[in-house]
């Protein structure tokens, strides 16, 4: 760690790194490794990982991963601020679908950055939610903007919107989910009310681009 100009008495800015990429991890930490206020402590590879490195080292920051197998970002996000209430994490993700945003959000992410970002945003944003600021990529906070007041999915909505991404007709969703066929049509009425789609194939696509579903 490199401790030139650091400020007399300051401790670097401890961070986590997660992500089911090693080369990600490794560029993350080639970026910080350069920076006299800051040192990476540990990483981990998935969510289950990373609630074990979060408990072993007590970092300051977390900079995880939204999309990993097995727990996902936001799983491990809830499990680590259940026993760490104020641990603060900042997602990553590919793409800015305005619901994984909004439960990462409202699960206690203290910032959500795209990974196309982060070569001009990963040290401004690391500084600035130490100092306690919440920090959210411009793209970001457009997509959710563009979605404010936009009615959410009720949880059996997305189940019958994720059966039929999978090709499957009224008849064979309505048998999956113990449901009766009528029942599924009114879902799905709602469905394209709510997602403004005009058929189920466009709310299929407008599901997966906000991240509501996820083939």
């Amino acid at each position: 760690m490199n401790t030139q100009n650091l400020p007399t008495g300051a401790a670097p800015i401890r961070v986590l790194l997660v992500d089911d990429h090693p080369m990600l991890r490794a560029g993350l930490a080639d970026a910080i490794a350069g920076q006299p206020d800051m040192q990476v402590v540990a990483e981990a590879g998935d969510g289950n990982e990373a609630l074990a490195a979060h408990a072993a080292c007590r970092p300051d920051l977390t900079i995880m991963d939204i999309a990993m197998p097995g727990m996902c970002g936001v799983e491990a996000l809830q499990a680590i601020r259940a026993q760490f209430p104020q641990a603060r994490v900042v997602m990553l993700t590919t793409f800015g679908g305005d619901v994984q945003v909004r439960r990462a959000l409202e699960a206690g992410a203290a910032g959500f950055l795209l990974k196309s970002s982060l070569r001009k945003e990963l040290l401004t944003m690391i500084r600035a939610v130490h100092g306690g600021q919440r920090y959210i990529s411009q793209e970001i906070a457009q997509q959710l903007a563009s979605h404010l007041g936009a009615g959410l999915l009720s949880e059996r909505e997305v189940e019958v919107l994720r059966c039929a991404a999978g090709g499957n007709a009224n008849k064979r969703i309505a048998l999956e989910l113990d449901i009766s066929e009528e029942t599924v049509k009114a879902h799905m009425r709602s469905i394209l009310s709510k997602l403004d789609a005009n058929d189920r194939t466009h709310a299929v696509t407008i599901a997966l681009k906000r991240g509501i579903i996820a083939l």
